[in-house]
């Protein structure tokens, strides 16, 4: 199959393109940075990128800013237009070529979903307010989602099936994301639960994004929003352990209140994306028939450490004090 991929070249679109190349299939990617002018994209306007889309079997999109950064409103309304901007230009795009794709795959977020401690959602549950206790600015969060995903409905594309991924953590062992952060806090002795370790984490294995992805192409029946986590959710305090137990680190320092904020300052990040507690299930996907390989925390963290770049404690110097624009590309989710 061919697959086009607008947008990816961060490390969502690089396990993918990795992958799906690896299973045998056809990769363009689309983006800002890629070295054929031909598939070069601002994210936001129709070119001549689109011409990869005609007679294309699949289209991913991933395009839009990272939420990797600091949370301040620019960024918030960054994220936001850029990520509508980039998916009103791929359903332009696929409604003018001769022959459109049969499916569009658009990146969408678990972070749809409220703040909760105890609550889990699958994609029946009702997109509701921020949940108890969270800071106001969590809600534009679930605003980004919305609006995201409404682009893509709003679309007239009526030969392409559509479908949102509300991806959760995507946990790989390449340098940039988050397992590769978590992994280095574990190594300098700061691998500990987060405040109280009992906020909720939706995460899915690189191995079982390119699998969920390939299963999204060739099942016809799945259209709307799609949950991409694993299917168990598990406590922050559970997360760094099974860090800690494959790297082999017997102890870590919590992550107190203060704490974590200094940090996310440093590494140029927002402490909601570790304190949100997302508890997210993948019912559509199993109901579909889909078998998850990276289904249990503990060995996938052990096969993610194995396959990590080295095993000696580096700090990601890129992430620490620098200057650039506001939420400059970097791994999502």
């Amino acid at each position: 199959m061919r697959y086009v991929i607008p947008g990816g070249t961060g490390q969502v679109g690089a396990i993918l393109t990795r992958g799906l190349r690896a299973a045998g299939h056809e990769v363009l990617v689309i983006g800002r940075s890629v070295a054929d002018p031909a598939l070069r994209w601002d994210g936001r306007t129709v070119g001549p990128w689109m011409d990869a889309l005609d007679g294309a079997d699949v289209v991913v999109s991933l395009a839009g800013r990272s939420v990797d950064c600091r949370y301040g409103w620019e960024n918030l309304e960054l994220m936001m237009r850029s990520r509508v901007e980039a998916a009103l230009a791929v359903g332009q795009a696929i409604a003018q070529v001769p022959r459109p794709p049969g499916v569009w795959l658009q990146a969408s977020t678990a972070s749809i979903y409220p703040h909760t401690l105890t609550d889990t959602f699958d994609e029946s549950a009702s997109i509701g307010p921020r949940g108890d206790g969270a800071p106001g600015y969590w809600s534009y969060s679930v605003s980004i989602a919305r609006a995201w995903e409404l682009a893509q409905q709003a679309c007239p594309t009526p030969h392409t099936r559509k479908v949102a991924m509300r991806l959760g953590f995507t946990m790989s062992p390449g340098p940039g994301g988050i397992f590769d952060v978590l992994l280095w806090l574990v190594r300098v002795g700061l691998g500990g639960p987060f405040r109280s370790g009992r906020q909720s984490v939706s995460w899915l294995g690189d191995r079982d994004l390119v699998r969920a992805v390939e299963h999204l192409a060739m099942d016809g029946t799945l259209e709307g929003p799609v949950n991409l986590t694993a299917p168990e959710p598990i406590p922050n305090a559970e997360l760094m352990a099974g860090i800690r137990e494959a790297a082999g680190v017997p102890f870590g320092l919590p992550i107190l209140p203060g704490m974590d904020r200094a940090g996310a300052w440093l590494l140029d990040t927002d402490v909601e994306l570790m304190h949100k507690s997302r508890r997210v299930v993948p019912r559509r996907l199993l109901e579909a028939g889909f078998t998850f390989v990276q289904h249990d925390w503990r060995s996938t963290a052990a096969d993610l450490v194995t396959r990590a770049d080295g095993r000696r404690v580096a700090v990601p110097m890129d992430r620490l004090s620098r200057s650039r624009g506001p939420c400059e590309s970097r791994a999502t989710h």
